[in-house]
């Protein structure tokens, strides 16, 4: 593998926001061109593979002003201040706001990279087993209208073809689980 970097020479703050900053730089490439990068900065994140005793995943129907429809996506969050840089804690937060469950088995799958041609965000998931009613419920996003779905891998694997399922985080979380086997 080639070894490249870029010399930054200088940065600018375009924007900061509730959940992201946008960032220009200047840099110097490995080749020697000076050229610019827009860089959205977005705080860690975790997602869910949840799968419970009947061999079904959830998910959380929701509008994504974005992309300007439904989507169907595994639980997901980003990890804030009331997590003190513990992913796990993050998890089961994100876990119990949206969806009101608890795991007896939650175990990290990997962490990767959303879109690093322009963002620095990084998504740790987490396969979620062992599946109960949480004993106390925590707040709920007020600006979310969540709804949770159940689907077999078959179902997820079908809808991920039809794009009914077209979020890359929970794609690839449906493809692990169709790695491991349909019992996890």
């Amino acid at each position: 593998m080639v070894k490249q970097t870029e010399k930054t020479i200088s940065k600018q703050t375009l924007y900061n926001g509730h959940i992201l900053e946008l960032e220009k730089q200047r840099v110097v490439t490995s080749n020697g061109h000076e050229t610019s990068r827009e860089i959205v900065r977005h705080a860690a994140a975790v997602a869910l593979l949840m799968i419970t005793d009947d061999q079904q995943m959830i998910l959380v129907e929701q509008w994504r002003t974005p992309v300007n429809k439904m989507t169907l996506e595994i639980p997901a969050g980003k990890v804030d201040a009331r997590d003190h840089d513990d992913l796990e804690h993050a998890a089961r937060r994100e876990m119990n706001e949206e969806t009101r469950l608890a795991a007896d088995h939650l175990s990290r799958v990997n962490a990767s990279f959303t879109s690093p041609g322009f963002t620095d965000e990084q998504i740790t998931l987490y396969l979620a087993t062992g599946l109960s009613p949480v004993t106390t419920k925590l707040p709920q996003d007020l600006d979310e209208d969540l709804h949770l779905v159940k689907v077999t891998l078959s179902e997820a694997l079908q809808m991920v073809r039809q794009g009914k399922i077209d979020d890359m985080k929970t794609v690839m979380a449906i493809y692990y689980w169709a790695s491991m086997g349909e019992h996890i």
